[in-house]
């Protein structure tokens, strides 16, 4: 039988948990080992702490895979007198590799929020932010004086609009009749303050590939005759299911409705334990039906959520502030439980794909590597 190697197990977890589904800042991979490196047991963890790493050698692992990026920043030293340079210098003189599926695992169909959701009763829906696919498109339509409607078309193009297929520089144009009123501060191209202006105007419309929608913007506005040029963008329908799509977060129903009251009891059930527990903020007889669940912090989805008619969000990591903003603009029930909690219990999904795919013996190192391990109440006094 050939051997297993460090590439090998990259291939699957990569099957997996796709880089491209990656948010741009993270970093996910290979973080140390050689791909060449024969491996005959596999162990799992939600971070490389020394500790994790230690264990992972101790216990005869070959390949250590996480979830919290060790090297998420730039460093000019991995020297064993540095920590992350200590936990490196672990692994590669106990010849184990390390292993990174961040974001791409978060997002990824089944994926961490999966296994959340499953946790907490919910058939995993569709993602709170589905990842645009690469080939995603958006419909424009600007206007512009015909005079100056090929110098745009131009700047358009070289930005990356206007592409269909093996066809380039393509566009639709409609002639009309555009009207505004300068007011005090204006600067306009044409007509004068305080007056109603009109003039002929051509509509150009193109399509153009979501991830360029940037470049574009910053094309139009520069090779734009107006100080204010009006423009619109349209989200074209992408052809995938959006109940399987993937993306960060889950939205999902539960068997039956509880109170927020019994279903914070019941998320601090089945997560694993902490040592500061759940809490929830929100009417605790509030009637808790459809959910949507985050992993790890998960406070920049608040304004998604409170759009997508859920009575409860569970993530990690929540603030005071943005949670009383939060509840006080209408938003629903949250239940915040700790980040290792929430993204923990992944390890378990990883392990069965490991070794369903190459056949290679797993261990999920168990150490709880939440950094909280006191939580305390005033002392009741009787009275």
């Amino acid at each position: 039988m050939p051997m297993t190697t460090v590439e090998d197990v990259v291939q699957t977890l990569e099957a997996a948990y796709p880089p491209h589904l990656a948010e741009s800042w993270d970093a996910v991979g290979l973080v140390c080992g050689d791909p060449k490196a024969e491996v005959t047991k596999v162990a799992f963890a939600l971070d490389c702490t020394q500790e994790v790493a230690e264990a992972a050698v101790a216990a005869g692992a070959q390949m250590l895979v996480v979830h919290h990026p060790l090297l998420m920043r730039g460093v000019t030293s991995v020297a064993a007198n540095t920590p992350k340079g200590r936990v490196v210098h672990t692994l590669i003189t106990g010849g184990c590799a390390l292993f990174a599926a961040h974001t791409n695992a978060d997002s990824a169909r089944p994926g961490v929020n999966d296994k959340l959701a499953e946790l907490v009763g919910i058939t995993a829906g569709r993602p709170i932010k589905p990842v645009v696919k690469p080939d995603a498109v958006d419909l424009w339509g600007v206007h512009v004086p015909p005079s100056d409607a090929q110098d745009l078309k131009k700047a358009l193009f070289d930005a990356g609009a206007g592409t269909i297929g093996n066809y380039e520089q393509c566009s639709f144009d409609l002639t009309g009749q555009g009207q505004f009123m300068p007011v005090e501060g204006a600067n306009p191209t044409e007509g004068s303050l305080g007056q109603v202006h009109r003039a002929q105007e051509l509509r150009i419309q193109f399509v153009a590939p979501r991830s360029k929608r940037e470049q574009i913007t910053e094309a139009l506005k520069a090779q734009h005759p107006y100080e204010e040029p009006a423009f619109d963008v349209v989200e074209l329908a992408q052809a995938e299911d959006l109940e399987n799509a993937p993306g960060l977060g889950r939205i999902g129903t539960l068997p039956e409705p509880m109170s927020l009251r019994e279903f914070t009891q019941h998320v601090a059930n089945v997560l694993p334990e902490t040592a500061w527990g759940v809490r929830a903020a929100g009417d605790p007889d509030a009637v808790i039906s459809k959910v949507a669940v985050s992993s790890g912090a998960g406070d920049s989805f608040l304004d998604a959520v409170r759009g997508l008619g859920v009575d409860a969000y569970v993530t990690s990591d929540l603030r005071h502030h943005p949670v009383d903003e939060y509840l006080r603009a209408g938003g629903p029930a949250v239940i915040d439980a700790a980040h290792w909690a929430t993204e923990f219990p992944w390890t378990e999904q990883a392990s069965e794909i490991v070794h369903r795919e190459t056949g290679l013996p797993t261990h999920i190192i168990d150490l709880r590597t939440d950094p909280w391990v006191l939580s305390t109440h005033p002392d009741k006094v009787e009275k």
